[in-house]
């Protein structure tokens, strides 16, 4: 009787799935041979999951020491070996579990609904830039700054939070590296040899709405020089965590106000020479979202 409860009960690991797909990591195997499942039973449910193995000389030694057969330690490390395969088969774009694999963006985790779910932030790239304030600059022959702003198409966008400090995560190419092809860095390239691996090297913005137009400060200048980027006072702060290799938790150090939003990461400043506005255009690629409340907003 004891017998057929144990299997019973490991057959519960198995069939007892979550909602959301599973990522087997070195102690979910550990745990499945300690019960006696079998090396079948296992070695199938490492051919039909995710995983997150590390299969060092001193992981297989500790696995071994823990129970685990050589026949499942071998298809350990051929699922890792496949790791392309079985990332692409894994991958769903709006899991809610942020260890499953994801095709690499910026994803807001929509935790607000009966079933939440992740939706993917649309990025939309700027290369339209106005100036502001250049009544002052003339007037005071530069000493006044103009500024900067890019312009985004639409005063609202597609993805709107109910409430004021949700959650994104960010999906960088190295934790998805069958993305990668041919030394292309996937959604978030910017040019041969170039990545994004933090999200330290984004903005987060509020824009502006006016008529049916977003706009955002993005640089100034005067007689001094010009000043590119997001200025300090102009930038949201947010924190983040490291969920595994090339997937982060992102989220704003205090509630947002209702209104438009944007995580922002500026490119380049084409046409030659040396300032923001000098000779050209900036390009800047945003991942926009709103804040419920925004009365200008109309879908």
């Amino acid at each position: 009787m004891f017998r057929i409860l144990k299997l019973l009960a490991a057959a519960s690991v198995v069939v007892a799935a979550p909602a959301f797909a599973e990522t087997l990591k070195n102690d979910d195997i550990i745990q499945l041979s300690t019960i006696g499942l079998g090396d079948e039973a296992i070695i199938a449910k490492i051919q039909t999951s995710p995983n997150t193995f590390t299969l060092t000389t001193d992981d297989m030694i500790g696995l071994k020491a823990k129970g685990v057969s050589g026949p499942v330690i071998a298809a350990m490390l051929q699922a890792q070996k496949g790791s392309a395969v079985s990332d692409l088969a894994g991958q769903s774009s709006d899991s809610p579990d942020p260890t499953v694999p994801h095709p690499s963006g910026i994803y807001v985790l929509k935790d607000w609904e009966a079933e939440p779910k992740m939706a993917r932030l649309d990025p939309t790239t700027s290369n339209q830039t106005k100036s502001g304030g250049f009544l002052g600059y003339a007037l005071t022959g530069g000493l006044a700054s103009m500024s900067i702003k890019i312009s985004l198409p639409n005063n609202a966008a597609r993805i709107e939070s109910p409430t004021a400090r949700p959650s994104f995560y960010f999906y960088f190419d190295q934790a998805n590296q069958s993305l990668s092809q041919g030394g292309q860095t996937g959604l978030f390239g910017i040019g041969p040899g170039a990545s994004v691996t933090s999200p330290n090297e984004f903005s987060l913005v509020k824009f502006k709405v006016k008529k049916d137009v977003r706009e955002a400060k993005v640089g100034s200048y005067n007689i001094t020089g010009a000043k590119s980027g997001v200025m300090d006072k102009d930038r949201i702060p947010f924190s983040y965590d490291e969920v595994k290799p090339g997937v982060f938790k992102v989220y704003p150090s205090g509630d947002l106000e209702p209104g438009q939003y944007g995580f922002l990461y500026s490119m380049s400043a084409g046409g030659g020479g040396t300032g923001m506005y000098a000779g050209g255009v900036q390009s800047a690629r945003i991942f926009d979202f709103g804040i419920a409340g925004d009365p200008k907003a109309k879908k």
